[in-house]
């Protein structure tokens, strides 16, 4: 029995010794050989931020797993020539806003975005106002939200408000119809001002289609087809609200080689040189013409018949004209004659293709 028992403690105190060198082990790794994530850096990893975290943000998922999960449309090429567009539009609406208000009026731009039309149509903050507009060169839409302070500044502005006392707003209750009709002769002068932003690239006219205070009824496009955003922001001494210009891809999509340029006129794979070069060697290039008086199906058979001075019939008559050909394209109609010892064609016009 006591050989039994110091077994027993010997097995047990081997146990102990094995636990005590794995747990120093461990332990080592844990500070040397490696390192152990907090929660807060998990959370940042993955894209979540616990704090100040809004599921509904625009912001919200531009890190971490979540970034590569939702990065399916945020890679997009870049425009160069609607940056322009856009600046000139800012200038150009400042002008209109202030003779439409007759008061100091200062547009800026925040931001050029792209992103998935869903995103956008979830990011909107809603009282908003919402006008679908037609590109009509394009047969494409695009969209205009105006956010409420801005709407009820500019009612206030227009039906003379005192300067200096911000805009009274009432929640919970629909646009009326003056104050409809108000914004949305505001709108068709920002319509105008873009369409003559775009006229040193390309002629195009917006017009007015609709206007809608529910997102859900103003969808122009599929909700992950992507889109370009212009933010722009307009003042009025102490009152002033933002519009957003949304335009989706598709909607630019005929003018997409105008827009990748760098500068105006820029030209792609062109070569002037080149050109020149080409079309002079063709002027000097022999080709092979041969004119058909008619064709006439014969059986084999009377052919081998034939022999020297026999006699074909093409049932054609003296003024009926043939077709001079280059391989089997038809490009002349003419008369064919006789002059000396030579066979001339006089040509009459160009030959009608098939097809």
């Amino acid at each position: 029995m006591v050989e039994e028992n110091n077994k027993a403690q010997a097995s047990n105190s081997d146990w102990t010794d094995k636990i005590e060198v794995q747990d120093e082990a461990t332990s080592y790794a844990d500070g040397d050989g490696g390192k152990i994530l907090n929660q807060e850096e998990i959370d940042s990893l993955l894209g979540y931020h616990s704090e100040e975290y809004d599921e509904n943000s625009p912001h919200a998922f531009k890190t971490g797993v979540h970034a590569i999960l939702n990065s399916s449309l945020v890679s997009y090429e870049r425009l160069p020539m609607l940056e322009i567009v856009f600046d000139r539009l800012i200038r150009l609406m400042a002008t209109s806003l202030r003779n439409f208000t007759q008061d100091n009026v200062e547009v800026s731009l925040e931001s050029i975005e792209s992103m998935r039309f869903g995103e956008y149509i979830d990011a909107l903050t809603l009282p908003t106002l919402l006008t679908v507009f037609k590109a009509e060169e394009w047969d494409n839409y695009g969209l205009i939200s105006l956010d409420s302070s801005l709407v009820y500044s500019i009612v206030d502005v227009l039906l003379g408000g005192r300067r200096g006392t911000a805009a009274m707003r009432i929640e919970g209750r629909p646009y009326t119809t003056i104050e409809l009709n108000l914004v949305k002769d505001m709108i068709q002068l920002i319509l105008n001002d873009l369409s003559t932003a775009f006229d040193p690239i390309t002629s195009v006219n917006f017009s007015y289609d609709r206007t809608e205070t529910n997102p859900r009824f103003a969808t122009i496009s599929r909700l992950s087809n992507a889109v370009i955003v212009a933010r722009l922001r307009v003042d009025m001494e102490d009152r002033g609200g933002k519009i957003d210009l949304m335009i989706p891809y598709a909607t630019l999509e005929p003018i997409r080689e105008l827009l990748l340029q760098m500068f105006m006129g820029e030209r792609f794979g062109r070569d002037a040189i080149w050109e020149n070069h080409l079309m002079e060697q063709l002027w000097e290039t022999d080709v092979e013409l041969k004119a058909v008086m008619k064709d006439v199906e014969v059986k084999f058979g009377e052919i081998s018949s034939w022999k020297e001075g026999s006699f074909l019939p093409l049932e054609m008559f003296p003024n009926d004209d043939i077709s001079i050909l280059c391989g089997d394209v038809p490009l002349l109609t003419g008369s064919m004659g006789r002059k000396g010892k030579k066979v001339v064609i006089k040509v009459k016009g160009k030959a009608e293709k098939n097809g």
